[in-house]
């Protein structure tokens, strides 16, 4: 047995292995807390989907279409009056994404057939509301779309439109 000096109470070699063990178990779960912290904490990329993403030059989209802008998961819509709107590609039904179809000039969900005008807003189809924006700022020309913060909205206004 292992006695303290400075105490008369003995501590066994069992007790020591005991103590030893449960500090190990100790700082196996704080790395294990840390690990999945770690795991589960959110990456975003500058200029992938989640953050801010560069759509291109004002100049780029004529007045009156609809671009697929493919890292930013959504469609940058030029309106005749120069204004632009950036739809996400997700159907506010399922969550499908939803392509152009420049034929009809309008977004049609695969999934369950919800059709979308060119500004997002509902036509048919059971999805319950229009397809959500996201913010865009035009900084030098450039359109810069902020992917990590889409708009629910419940119909198309002008003041969601953003202007050069």
């Amino acid at each position: 047995m292992i006695r303290h000096q400075d105490e008369n109470k003995a501590f066994s070699r069992r007790q020591f292995i005991g103590v030893g063990l449960a500090a190990s178990f100790v700082a196996l779960l704080g790395q294990a807390g840390v690990a999945l912290f770690d795991f589960f904490k959110p990456r975003t990329k500058p200029g992938a989907f989640g953050s801010v993403v560069n759509a291109g030059q004002v100049d780029e989209f004529e007045p009156g279409s609809v671009s697929h802008i493919f890292g930013g998961r959504c469609y940058i819509r030029r309106l005749e009056d120069g204004g632009f709107l950036a739809l996400w590609q997700r159907c506010t039904h399922l969550g499908c994404t939803i392509p152009w179809q420049e034929a009809e000039e309008e977004f049609i969900c695969p999934c369950h057939s919800s059709i979308f005008n060119p500004v997002g807003e509902v036509i048919s189809g059971p999805a319950p509301r229009p397809m959500d924006l996201f913010p865009i700022e035009i900084v030098d020309n450039e359109i810069l779309v902020n992917t990590g913060e889409p708009i629910q909205r419940e119909g198309y206004e002008p003041s969601q439109v953003t202007y050069a």
